[in-house]
C-alpha cells in the first residue's frame, strides 16, 4: 500500500473544516454526529473526483450512490466505484487530488492506495476531526472512508448521470437502478457472511414503486465472474434469495445495520416474514 504525498499549500482555511464540525453538532448522539461527518468527508472526495474528471471513467455504485441519488435512509462507511473506461484511468493521481483538496480545507489527512489488485483500494484518514467534534478523547484518532474501484466488473450496466448537492456540488456519473440492484442481489446471494446493511438495502429496493426490475444480465454475469458458469440461475434471484434469508439470524442482521439508520427503529422491519413477502408478493 502506498502513501500518498503533497504539500499543504497557502491559503488554507477551516471554513470547510468548521462546517464538518458544524453538521455533527446538530446531531442526537454521537453515533449520528459520526454518520455525519463521515457522509461529509465523502461529499468532499466526491467533489474532488468530479474536479479530475475521474467520472469519466467510473461509475459510482454501492450503498452511499443509492443514499446520496436516491434517498436511501442509511449512511455507509464506503465509497464504491466500477470502471467504465480504462483509457486515461488514474487512480494514483485522483487520490493525490483528494488530499492537496483536504489539506486546503484545513484538515490533516492521510491518504493511501493499492492498486496491487483487481479491487482497487484507497484509504482517507483525517486526524483531528472526531476530537475536534467531541467524539474521542485522543487527538490523534482518525476519521476514515473506504475507497475501492472495481477495475474488472460484470458487463451490461447501465449508466445514468445527475448533478448532486449535498453540502457541495458534483456531477456524478453512476449505475441505474436496475443494474445497482443487480449488484445488490450478487452480494446478497454470494457473500459468506450476513451483513445486515445489504439487507436493508435489499428490503429498500423491493418496497420502491414502481418496481424496480433487476438487471438480470448484469446479475448474471457478476455470478458467473465469481462463482463459475451454470453454477446459479440469474432468472431465479427470488428463490436464491429466499434460500439465504432462511439461515440468516435476523437478530444480528438488524443489529448490524441499526447504528448506520437514519431512524435506528428501522431495523426492526427487517424481518423474515417481512423480507419474505416481499420477495414472493402474490
Amino acid at each position: 500500500m502506498d502513501s500518498i504525498d503533497s504539500r499543504r499549500g497557502e491559503g488554507s482555511g477551516d471554513i470547510v473544516k468548521e462546517q464538518a464540525l458544524t453538521l455533527a453538532r446538530t446531531a442526537k448522539d454521537p453515533g449520528q454526529a459520526l454518520n455525519l461527518l463521515r457522509e461529509y468527508l465523502q461529499t468532499l472526495v466526491l467533489r474532488s473526483f468530479h474536479e479530475c474528471e475521474a467520472f469519466r471513467h467510473l461509475a459510482f455504485v454501492g450503498g452511499t450512490a443509492l443514499r446520496l441519488l436516491h434517498g436511501l435512509p442509511r449512511f455507509s462507511e464506503d465509497l464504491d466505484f466500477s470502471m467504465v473506461s480504462a483509457k486515461g484511468y488514474a487512480g494514483m493521481e485522483w487520490m493525490a487530488k483528494v488530499k492537496r483538496d483536504l489539506l486546503l480545507a484545513g484538515f490533516d489527512p492521510l491518504v493511501t492506495w493499492n492498486d496491487r489488485k483487481v479491487v482497487h483500494t484507497g484509504w482517507i484518514r483525517l486526524a483531528g476531526l472526531l476530537y475536534d467534534a467531541g467524539l474521542s478523547a485522543l487527538p490523534e484518532q482518525r476519521l476514515a472512508v473506504k475507497l475501492e474501484i472495481d477495475t474488472h466488473p460484470p458487463s451490461g450496466a447501465h449508466c445514468e448521470r445527475q448533478l448532486v448537492t449535498r453540502n457541495v456540488a458534483f456531477l456524478l456519473q453512476y449505475y441505474d437502478l436496475s443494474s445497482m440492484l443487480a449488484g445488490k442481489l450478487h452480494a446478497v446471494i454470494t457473500r459468506k457472511y450476513a451483513k445486515g446493511r445489504d439487507w436493508f438495502d435489499l428490503m429498500w429496493y423491493l418496497t420502491q414503486r414502481p418496481p424496480i426490475e433487476a438487471n438480470v444480465k448484469m446479475l448474471q454475469k457478476a455470478l458467473n465472474q465469481t462463482q463459475g458458469a451454470g453454477k446459479y440461475d440469474a432468472r431465479e434471484w427470488r428463490n436464491l434469495v429466499g434460500k439465504k434469508l432462511a439461515s440468516l439470524d435476523m437478530k444480528v442482521v438488524a443489529a448490524d445495520v441499526r447504528p448506520f439508520l437514519e431512524r435506528p427503529q428501522d431495523a426492526a422491519l427487517l424481518t423474515r416474514d417481512n423480507l419474505s413477502g416481499m420477495l414472493f408478493v402474490k
